[in-house]
């Protein structure tokens, strides 16, 4: 998984590969492991200007989560450090985790001294992490790819004190229905070849089975962002601007424990 957890940020070209399984399966990714740090170098270009990053979905996040100064942040699946540096800036606790050893050696070039970085698998368990012990998660782009979502949010549910934040984005369902076409109700996963040459591997899933996830784990939804493209993306990006501004690419949410899970 540390080969994917960031690729759906990129959009598909039409000769993509494209393979759908039920949910459980996993064919593993057979890649050579020096390409891999050579695409992932050139997805943390990508990523630091890219129209669906830089424009899109990390500013919507970001104000999603509001104020963060004086509060510890967990960055979950934190790629090269692009939340982690904006967090910081804005005088947050950070420490990021990612199962990507290449991109947790770019998250701490990129960020100096700044935050704390540590490599793990957002699959296994937070056991080195206290119960309660941040006050916000953020999650961008990783829960379509994870294999035990559910799991993976009660880890969530236990390491966030009971007042804290959850925030998470993902690919819009309907985008994904739109683009692969089939039933908007299948819940599958999907096997693709990206742009840079990277395979990824991701579910697709009604909204209801999302929210039944987060509900499984604990949580409530606060607020639901479906966003629109920053002003700065129809600067440079006129055609990505057009078209996510007509229909949706990404959703994001603001997870609050739920009353009833507390304690």
């Amino acid at each position: 998984m540390a080969i994917l957890l960031h690729i759906h940020r990129f959009r598909a070209t039409p000769t993509d590969r494209r393979n759908c399984k039920t949910p459980g399966q996993r064919t593993p990714v057979d890649t050579d492991r020096f390409q891999q740090n050579q695409l992932r170098g050139s997805f943390n270009t990508h990523a630091a200007t890219g129209p669906y990053n830089a424009h899109y979905d990390r500013p919507a996040l970001l104000q999603l989560l509001g104020h963060v100064e004086g509060l510890s942040v967990l960055d979950a699946g934190c790629g090269p450090g692009l939340y982690a540096q904006e967090l910081t800036a804005r005088g947050a606790r950070v420490l990021g985790v990612d199962a990507s050893p290449e991109m947790i050696r770019l998250a701490s070039k990129r960020n100096g001294g700044g935050a704390e970085f540590r490599v793990h698998d957002l699959e296994s368990p937070l056991d080195w992490a206290e119960n309660k012990s941040f006050d916000r998660i953020v999650m961008a782009l990783v829960l379509h790819h994870l294999q035990n979502p559910r799991s993976v949010l009660r880890e969530f549910h236990h390491v966030l004190r009971d007042d804290g934040r959850l925030l998470l984005s993902t690919v819009h369902p309907v985008a994904d229905w739109r683009r692969l076409g089939g039933s908007y109700f299948a819940d599958e996963r999907v096997q693709e070849t990206w742009s840079l040459g990277l395979e990824a591997e991701f579910r697709r899933a009604p909204l209801t089975a999302v929210i039944a996830d987060f509900t499984a784990a604990g949580f409530a939804i606060e607020a639901l962002v479906e966003p629109q493209p920053a002003p700065s993306m129809e600067a440079e990006y006129p055609k990505h601007a057009e078209r996510l501004s007509a229909e949706p690419g990404f959703i994001a949410f603001s997870l609050i424990k739920h009353p009833s899970s507390q304690g």
